[in-house]
């Protein structure tokens, strides 16, 4: 099965420490991905491998949510979510490592359809998810140029 993947990079002018903590704060993520409305942990443990996270999303009119797992967590350097719902597997994977005295931030996100539909719609989902990655990471740029 052909899985969507796409990769995109910045450079953000703050270290990777400051980039990491709002990628790991769940409170910031609404004000960078706009079609997220809320966060919530399903864990109660601190922020690690195995923390479970429940993403409430609004879309073209409709509400839902989503389940995801932290995969990998090496704080200043590597976050990785893996988001399993019926249409689709998703991973979510940012890499920070120290430039010109800030960050460059890798974003690579994966989805492997997992439905007959999930596969009709994946020219779609290809063609809207550069889109959708670009101004969800400007966005994760204007707050973190904020917060410095």
């Amino acid at each position: 099965r052909m899985s969507i993947r796409f990769e995109h990079a910045l450079d953000l002018s703050c270290a990777p420490a400051k980039a990491f903590a709002i990628l790991d704060d769940i409170a910031q993520t609404p004000k960078w991905i706009t079609r997220v409305t809320g966060v919530e942990k399903l864990t109660n443990s601190r922020d690690a491998v195995g923390t479970r996270l429940r993403y409430s999303y609004r879309e073209a009119g409709h509400t839902g949510s989503i389940e995801a797992e932290i995969v990998s967590r090496q704080p200043s350097e590597h976050l990785r979510l893996r988001i399993e719902d019926k249409l689709a597997n998703v991973t979510l994977d940012f890499r920070m490592s120290p430039r010109d005295g800030g960050t460059r931030l890798v974003n690579v996100v994966e989805i492997m359809p997992k439905t007959f539909m999930a596969r009709v719609f994946s020219p779609v989902i290809r063609n809207q998810l550069p889109k959708h990655v670009c101004a969800a990471l400007e966005e994760l740029r204007r707050l973190v140029e904020e917060a410095s």
